[in-house]
């Protein structure tokens, strides 16, 4: 029986990270807890590329383009989108989600969603390295292993 799986070894190949600027000190601090993961797992700067778009909402279409263009070895998907009091929330991170999906079925690169979904500031700043460590340098890592594993596969 073959047991195929990625592993974190470094991969080849650049990576686009695109990272929305609503709800920013959560992001950049995923944005932070992305970059040193790779660096850690032997992907330099040279070798990422950070793209901002307005909001979570804009992430979809970005990260489609990124991916289909052929330059990218994979696709980091980084933003926050926290519960308000109304039901604005629900179609943002809905729609996000979906949309980040969409752009690795569509072009058969690894898309990674690292988008926070939270009820609370708090929660958003604990899964972006406060407390609970960072989502961030969570999507590199299953950026890393999807790419690994891709190499992999017949």
């Amino acid at each position: 029986m073959a047991i195929l799986e990625g592993d974190f070894s470094p991969p080849p190949g650049r990576f686009a990270i695109v990272a929305a600027r609503f709800n920013r000190l959560v992001t950049e601090a995923l944005w932070a807890g992305c970059r040193d993961a790779f660096v850690r797992h032997g992907v330099p700067d040279e070798r990422l590329d950070l793209v901002w778009v307005p909001g979570s909402f804009e992430i979809p279409l970005v990260a489609r383009r990124l991916a289909a263009g052929g330059d990218y070895a994979a696709v980091i998907c980084l933003g926050c989108v926290i519960r308000g009091e109304t039901g604005h929330y629900d179609h943002v991170a809905g729609q996000a989600a979906a949309g980040i999906m969409q752009a690795g079925l569509a072009t058969s690169v690894p898309v990674i969603f690292g988008v926070l979904t939270t009820e609370t500031v708090d929660q958003a700043l604990d899964r972006a390295g406060l407390k609970s460590g960072n989502k961030g340098a969570d999507a590199a890592l299953a950026a890393i292993e999807m790419v690994n594993l891709l190499r992999k596969l017949p």
